[in-house]
């Protein structure tokens, strides 16, 4: 399993293309082969997931009730925004227009590891975010990983 951590900005070029940390490009498992799928985030952001991490979700999203409205619904508002992308030579990722108009991304890119993926931010967006967390850092580490 891939190990993302950290972050970084980055310019977004012309064409949509932002760079990848090297530290990323380093944590991706080889089986991924250096592809990811790009789809819409939970929060107002893009989310990244190495071609070997997406197989698993795929997997997991091929075993719910295709009977069931919510399972449809989800799967349909995950894949619709959802594309394959490739590191280039230089270690970016072109960023579909329809995702970075969703995320509010265009000028500059937060690139932020989120373990299994990667997100990439509006870097003001994400600081509004950050800003708008009902419970202080301490409380929520408690909450969720205080057993």
């Amino acid at each position: 399993m891939a190990g993302f951590k950290g972050q970084a900005e980055y310019s977004v070029d012309s064409k949509g293309r932002v760079a990848i940390p090297a530290k990323m490009r380093n944590a991706l498992n080889p089986d991924a082969k250096g592809t990811f799928t790009i789809t819409r985030g939970f929060e107002k952001c893009i989310s990244l997931y190495p071609m070997d991490q997406w197989n698993a979700i795929e997997a997991e999203m091929s075993a719910l009730n295709a009977y069931e409205r919510k399972s449809r619904d989800f799967v349909r508002s995950i894949l619709m925004w959802a594309d394959d992308v490739s590191l280039d030579g230089q270690g970016r990722i072109g960023i579909p227009k329809p995702l970075a108009e969703f995320a509010g991304v265009s000028d500059r890119a937060l690139i932020i590891g989120a373990l299994d993926h990667i997100e990439i931010w509006n870097p003001d967006a994400f600081r509004r975010h950050m800003d708008e967390q009902a419970q202080e850092y301490e409380t929520l580490a408690e909450q969720v990983m205080g057993r």
